[in-house]
């Protein structure tokens, strides 16, 4: 039987055609996509996304800053004639925006903002893009200098034009129906371009928040995307201040609280020792009216605590306040008197009753 089976095993594998030459090449272009795919599955792909909050932020960031540089430098001029800078303006403006990007995008450095936020300008045409595009955002080129040259001229340069284009043609009054029909057009023309542009700048907007790329129109034109400068970000914004002002805002909003439940008259009176008014100081004040500072043209003397008074003075706080106190001693005043006489002796140096 096992003879049988032997000779049967063979004739059967004889009769089997054997594998074409090349099969192996075959069966490696068939199983190697497969084999590839399964190696790259292994590797974690984390899309690209950069926090459209950090953007935001790195843009207000260099405005302030622009407005910094722009107050210390007005203070500089503070000594010249008023009103020297008001005219050169636009060109104070464009100088500091020049400055800024000189000093940042030109010598490839982050703008103060992008640092700030661990942002950097990288070209987006020449961005390393493999199937999916990620890896951590650091890979790429920074700007080309056609980029930067470009840029400059978008903000820097467009912006004054515009600025001038606008104080011109307000001054000259394109507007009014009563100039050339030329001027007319003019003016509708730039109306609408500026419509344009704000509607185009609405709709970045929408986009940008819906991608996460190309803050304003010029980075879309120039393909200048914002990305991560380093894996790592260190926070620089130091929450110092906003810990000082938070403390201010509750310290203030508790006295607008307790103020109205406490007596003015007896707070008065607490801080009356530390006044500039406090008798204790000096002897001479007795003799002044503590109301105008000054000798007591027709003195009166307030009752009951007997202090010197101008007779205008003394009536009319106690006519404007019918609970008048005494500015030196905070005592109420219900009664005055002419000063330097005696009481009982003419009808005169009777007291004059304030309060019913």
């Amino acid at each position: 039987m096992d003879e049988e089976n032997l000779v049967t095993s063979s004739s059967s594998s004889s009769n089997a055609n054997p594998p074409f030459e090349g099969a192996w090449i075959s069966t490696y272009r068939r199983l190697y996509p497969r084999w590839k795919s399964f190696r790259d599955s292994s590797q974690v792909l984390i899309p690209l996304t950069i926090s459209k909050v950090n953007q935001f932020d790195a843009a207000r960031l260099d405005v302030e800053m622009a407005g910094m540089l722009k107050e210390q430098l007005v203070k500089v001029f503070s000594l010249m004639k008023p009103g020297l800078l008001f005219q050169y303006e636009p060109e104070l403006d464009a100088f500091l925006e020049f400055l800024i990007w000189r000093f940042s995008i030109w010598v490839d450095k982050p703008t103060p903002g992008n640092a700030l936020m661990n942002l950097r300008y990288r070209d987006e045409r020449a961005a390393p893009i493999r199937g999916k595009e990620v890896r951590t955002g650091l890979e790429g080129p920074g700007l080309t200098i056609a980029q930067k040259i470009l840029y400059c001229l978008g903000t820097v340069g467009g912006q004054y034009i515009w600025a001038h284009l606008q104080s011109f043609s307000a001054f000259r009054r394109w507007g009014d129906s009563e100039q050339r029909p030329l001027a007319r057009r003019a003016w509708v023309l730039i109306q609408q371009m500026e419509g344009f542009y704000k509607a185009a700048s609405f709709a970045n907007l929408l986009i940008f928040l819906y991608t996460g790329r190309y803050r304003n129109l010029i980075e879309r034109v120039l393909r200048a995307r914002l990305v991560y400068g380093s894996p790592n970000m260190n926070r620089s914004v130091s929450f110092e201040y906003m810990n000082r002002q938070l403390v201010w805002n509750e310290f203030s909003e508790m006295l607008l609280l307790l103020l109205p439940l406490m007596k003015s008259a007896s707070v008065k009176k607490f801080l009356l020792p530390f006044s500039k008014d406090n008798p204790t100081g000096s002897s001479s004040d007795d003799t002044m009216c503590p109301i105008c500072q000054a000798n007591p043209t027709i003195p009166f003397i307030a009752l009951p605590c007997q202090h010197k008074y101008c007779y205008y003075c003394l009536r009319t706080r106690c006519a404007f306040a019918p609970s008048f106190r005494c500015a030196r001693c905070n005592e109420p005043v219900v009664a005055m008197q002419r000063h330097g006489i005696a009481s009982g002796k003419s009808p005169k140096s009777k007291p004059l009753t304030l309060h019913n």
